[in-house]
């Protein structure tokens, strides 16, 4: 298992989307910082600069060339020739990119300190206390938390559409489509099934609200109807779903 590790950690740094990934998401939050009025700068500050949307889109991306690029060259068979299980190459692959995820997510903490001694914007104190009657800092740390448990869903999807799907460009796309838009359709799924709404609410697209939520949880909350354990819950659920079902797809499948 350990080599398995190494190896797809290999694969990943010689990637230059991997590298470039970061570089993005940085100019993405400097931009968010530059053009959000000195008001709303505890709420981007706890939301490390709507880093959670960009993360994501760098999962995307990277995730999805990783996954897809060794299905279309077919060196995933070599990659099986030489494990002792396709679970471990699973298991693998899944470890390397949550890894990378954490690193994203580590990174957007630095990003937003480093934008803090910027001149852009007036500096705010980060003991100041804010939302859930914690200082700045505290929120910022149990946003990133919460966002890695949000960010780990869109892993395991992109997991369960790679093994589905050749065709990198797809995968990109068909995630994007679901991570940008998800949110929005949930929200008129719920509309026009209101008296379903206690079914309905569970819906997996809705658990896209998490991060946005839980750092303001009273304007989305009208939108996802789940408190923040709920939605919590279901991303877990969710996200051992998608798992399970992207491993059952990856075992059965012929390179």
């Amino acid at each position: 298992m350990k080599q398995s590790i190494k190896n797809e950690l290999f694969k990943l740094t010689h990637q230059k989307v991997t590298w470039i990934a970061p570089i993005l998401v940085l100019i993405l939050m400097m931009l968010t910082r530059a053009f959000t009025d000195n008001s709303e700068q505890r709420l981007l500050i706890m939301a490390t600069y709507n880093s959670s949307e960009w993360i994501l889109l760098a999962l995307i991306i990277v995730g999805s060339t990783v996954l897809t690029m060794e299905y279309q060259n077919e060196t995933i068979l070599l990659t099986i020739y030489k494990s002792p299980s396709r679970f471990q190459v699973f298991m693998s692959k899944l470890l390397v990119l949550s890894i990378y995820n954490l690193f994203l997510h580590i990174l957007a903490i630095i990003f937003t300190l480093l934008l803090q001694l910027t001149p852009l914007k007036a500096h705010v104190s980060w003991l100041v206390i804010n939302k859930y009657s914690q200082i700045l800092v505290v929120n910022m740390l149990n946003t990133t938390l919460v966002d890695l448990a949000a960010s780990t869903l869109i892993v395991s999807l992109i997991f369960l559409s790679s093994c589905l799907i050749k065709s990198n460009s797809i995968v990109i796309t068909v995630n994007m489509a679901i991570v940008f838009m998800g949110q929005t359709a949930s929200s008129q799924l719920l509309l026009t099934n209101a008296k379903l709404l206690n079914f309905v609410k569970w819906n997996p697209l809705n658990m896209y609200n998490l991060t946005a939520q839980y750092y303001n949880y009273a304007v989305y909350h009208d939108t996802s109807h789940l408190s923040n354990p709920e939605l919590l819950i279901g991303t877990l659920i969710y996200t051992l779903i998608f798992f399970v079902l992207g491993y059952y797809i990856f075992r059965k499948k012929r390179f």
